[in-house]
């Protein structure tokens, strides 16, 4: 019966620790459980404070310390917990034996990440060469974990770049090369522990998630915090800061490496659900944020030197430098509301550009996965032909850049003009090409359409 359950679940059963039912903790960390009837598991320790416990009186109960193999049902049936909140059993033996996922030999170079990356993020020629760097490092050192008299410190890094500019698609794409889990994360959810909001342990649970809540797996994933500059320092409050230093004081442990406590299958602790524990040395955290209006910080610090004579510098100098977040410093992001010791633990800071008209034809051209070649492969799948000529990219691009939300924008105008052809296409069985036009773009034209027979003397 036990094997079919197995099979039926997908999963085996022996795979996953029981856990106890009072405390939460796994078996590995309470130590032998004694096996109640219904499914109950209870260690020791909790048994013995629940004998305690009973009145004030004198009743003397066993002493279950010395009775480690108590089992009150060696038959009860495995625990029916759902699987999202089971914890992988650690076997030593199968490590042994099967190679890791990442190794010293496998890990590829800062060149070769790098070149992988330019296949699908277009630009940010020193963003990717930073974070390539410093990933390959963090991986080097998590790898051989014998660093003897010297110890080398994590490369968590912190990301600023106006939003569209390509944060979250860097990440995606070095996770995905190395085949490591990911947790996408978003800071704005994030409060201070005791209020209504996600802990943040929670950043940790969606790690352990992506990881089938395999915690040694989850010990050398990444995470990555979006829209980190909303937990800046709240300025002119009165009241608590709950969602802005807290949190920040609160992630500083985490960033730097503890052991925590996690929830297993849920965004927040509570009594009904499992706990273990995650050791975060080894995990790679990267912040990300638009921070909007560092800028004007950016200036100030800039413009310091502006006075009155001939080697002064003019005020409006940076007013038109669209790369001005280049130039973020450390000091700035403190005086944008970021603690010191947050920035502290963020050792690797840089910012990515912001996009302009020939990076934005180059995003719907070049990448592997560009959403024009997604068109075109969903087109030819009916047998048709999708051109675009080289006034519509441009169109395209210019009108992209005046919604000023970067990469995103190509997404929503695209979909705008191709809906009418998406439509129709799959009506009129005659046409084989379809070319898009500026013209079509700008809503002054339509698409040029060609007929299969035309097409087919052509080929002739």
């Amino acid at each position: 019966m036990g094997d079919d359950k197995d099979l039926k679940n997908g999963h085996k059963e022996d795979d996953y620790e029981k856990y106890c039912y009072l405390c939460r903790r796994p078996e590995s960390k309470a130590g032998k459980l004694i096996y109640m009837p219904n499914s109950i598991n209870i260690c020791q320790e909790c048994m013995q404070k629940t004998f305690d416990s009973f009145s004030g009186s004198n009743m003397q109960f066993m002493d279950l310390s010395n009775m480690p193999n108590m089992n009150m049902n060696q038959f009860t049936p495995v625990d029916d917990i759902p699987k999202k909140q089971k914890v992988k059993k650690k076997k030593e033996k199968e490590k042994k034996q099967e190679e890791p996922e990442l190794t010293l030999s496998t890990i590829p170079a800062p060149h070769e990440m790098k070149a992988q990356l330019d296949e699908y993020v277009i630009g940010q020629d020193y963003a990717k060469k930073v974070i390539s760097v410093a990933v390959y490092n963090h991986y080097k050192r998590v790898l051989t974990d014998s660093m003897d008299d010297i110890e080398i410190e994590k490369s968590n890094m912190l990301m600023v770049g106006p939003t569209g500019s390509g944060k979250t698609y860097l990440v995606k794409t070095i996770a995905r090369i190395l085949n490591v889990p990911l947790a996408i994360t978003d800071a704005t959810t994030l409060t201070e522990a005791g209020y209504i909001g996600d802990d943040v342990e929670s950043v940790l649970s969606k790690l352990l998630a992506a990881a089938d809540n395999d915690v040694e797996k989850a010990e050398r994933g990444i995470i990555f915090i979006d829209e980190i500059d909303k937990i800046a320092k709240k300025r002119n409050t009165n009241s608590r800061d709950v969602s802005g230093e807290a949190v920040q004081q609160g992630l500083l442990k985490i960033l730097e490496g503890a052991e925590v406590e996690v929830p297993v299958g849920a965004g927040s602790k509570n009594a009904m659900v499992p706990l273990t524990t995650i050791n975060t040395r080894n995990i790679l955290f990267i912040c990300g944020g638009a921070f909007p209006d560092i800028e004007d910080i950016i200036k100030s610090r800039l413009n310091k030197q502006s006075s009155i004579g001939f080697r002064a510098d003019l005020k409006d100098k940076y007013d038109k430098d669209d790369n001005l977040l280049l130039k973020v410093t450390v000091e700035d992001l403190r005086d944008f509301g970021m603690i010191p010791e947050f920035l502290g633990r963020l050792p690797v800071l840089f910012a990515l550009q912001s996009l302009d008209e020939e990076m934005m034809v180059q995003i719907l051209k070049e990448p592997k996965n560009a959403i024009l070649k997604q068109y075109q492969k969903l087109l030819s799948l009916d047998g048709v032909e999708l051109r675009f000529d080289d006034t519509a990219y441009h169109a395209i691009a210019k009108r992209a850049l005046e919604k000023k939300t970067g990469a995103r924008a190509l997404r929503a105008i695209i979909e705008e003009f191709m809906l009418d052809i998406m439509y129709q296409i799959p009506r009129d069985d005659n046409i084989g090409r379809v070319t898009i036009t500026g013209d079509y773009i700008e809503g002054t034209g339509g698409p040029l359409l060609e007929m299969r027979g035309v097409l087919a003397l052509e080929q002739e």
